[in-house]
């Protein structure tokens, strides 16, 4: 879910050492965040059973969350280039606390609703600026050394974050007396720690006078099947994650008969867990071996998902949810990878905005519509559903990168 950008024009490193303590401070700041936004996730069932909540409102609730980013990305997303990383970064993370508070206020689903708008409006400027800023301060810290490390543990921040949330809020619902409070607070804390450890660390963006707009999309960049292709994957992979951190915390807990809140998070872990794994150690390979594992990866754990629950088997729909976890990982490094190699320098933020527009559409609406279709179908037979739709698009997606 990260955007890599070119470093711009930086000022003098005060020292190395500042810069590879910083780098530290950031990646662990990056954790903190991303982590944050899967903390309802294993919750979920818990709102259900005191609001009376349907499917479909948790995944209204999700879905906000995508809006969030989606808007901020577009607005702000790019800014820190010119007003610098902490000017962004430490907003971005007031966002994410202002958001645990409203958690904390209420259960209704108004503010649940509001909550997760507001979280995503922060994860929306943060993905972008602190993984500029971490390959900003991996390149002070290590002048002319490989990316190798910056790209490692910007994915294990990011992707890995998203399922360290989900275990650790799992964990503290299960065994804590206030399920519902406090991993936020836990959360809450932490980062009102990485707002301070940003502040101690060293600027990289010289400031300068800009023309504000906001970041354009297009999806227009010469070789479109190709787009289309990277823009599809794209969009399959969120739906994965979308469909693990919206509803299959109340699909283990009902129609799988596990309600503990550690095996919900254990869950939404193992899936983001893979994707961050997968992604790191398939970086060596060829573009075409890493959109055929990403492909297949998905496919075989889709059906192994909707497999564990036509036979009300936890263990093959949790082998199934890392399966599919990897396979969306690898699937969304691959169509990164494509959009940035076939844009021109000069329209490669638009080409990955546009990407990202179609990726998080990808995480709202196929969530959105199980939700709703849960209220007129079992949920095995909406999820067979689903897996159908998505071998479809994965097929569309094989087909495209042939023709190409």
């Amino acid at each position: 879910m990260s955007v890599l950008l070119d470093s711009p024009v930086t000022d003098q490193p005060r020292t190395s050492r500042h810069h590879g303590r910083g780098f530290w401070a950031v990646a662990a700041t990056f954790l903190v965040a991303m982590a944050y936004s899967t903390v309802p996730a294993p919750l979920f069932p818990l709102y259900v059973a005191r609001e009376g909540l349907s499917t479909f409102a948790i995944t209204v609730v999700f879905a906000a969350f995508a809006v969030g980013v989606v808007v901020s990305l577009v607005l702000a997303g790019h800014v820190s280039d010119r007003v610098g990383r902490k000017t962004v970064l430490i907003p971005a993370l007031g966002l994410e606390i202002v958001s645990a508070l409203l958690f904390l206020t209420s259960t209704s689903l108004p503010v649940l609703v509001v909550a997760r708008v507001v979280n995503g409006l922060g994860v929306g400027m943060i993905t972008a600026t602190a993984t500029a800023y971490l390959f900003d301060l991996h390149t002070r810290h290590r002048p002319g050394a490989s990316s190798r490390r910056f790209e490692i543990v910007s994915t294990a921040a990011n992707i890995g974050g998203l399922g360290v949330g989900a275990l650790v809020s799992g964990v503290l619902a299960q065994y804590v007396s206030s399920p519902l409070s406090t991993p936020y607070v836990v959360l809450a804390v932490l980062l009102a720690v990485s707002v301070a450890a940003v502040a101690l660390t060293p600027e990289t963006v010289v400031r300068s006078r800009f023309s504000y707009r906001p970041q354009r999309i297009s999806a227009d960049h010469g070789d479109r099947a190709g787009y289309v292709a990277a823009a599809t994957g794209a969009f399959t992979a969120f739906a994965v994650f979308g469909v693990f951190t919206s509803v299959s915390p109340g699909f283990v807990a009902g129609e799988l008969h596990h309600p503990s809140r550690l095996l919900a998070g254990l869950v939404v872990f193992l899936v983001f867990g893979g994707a961050a794994l997968a992604q790191t150690v398939t970086g060596g390979l060829a573009p075409g071996v890493r959109r055929a594992l990403g492909l297949g990866g998905q496919a075989v754990g889709v059906l192994l998902v909707v497999a564990g629950m036509q036979v009300t088997s936890f263990p093959v729909f949790l082998v199934g949810g890392a399966v599919a976890g990897i396979g969306a990982g690898v699937q969304f490094k691959a169509s990164i990878g494509a959009v940035t190699a076939m844009a021109a320098p000069e329209k490669r933020g638009e080409a990955l905005a546009g990407l990202f527009f179609i990726a998080y559409l990808g995480l709202s609406v196929p969530s959105l519509s199980i939700g709703l279709a849960t209220r007129f179908l079992p949920p095995t037979a909406v999820m067979t559903w689903f897996a159908a739709v998505v071998l479809v698009l994965l097929a569309a997606v094989g087909a495209l990168t042939r023709k190409r």
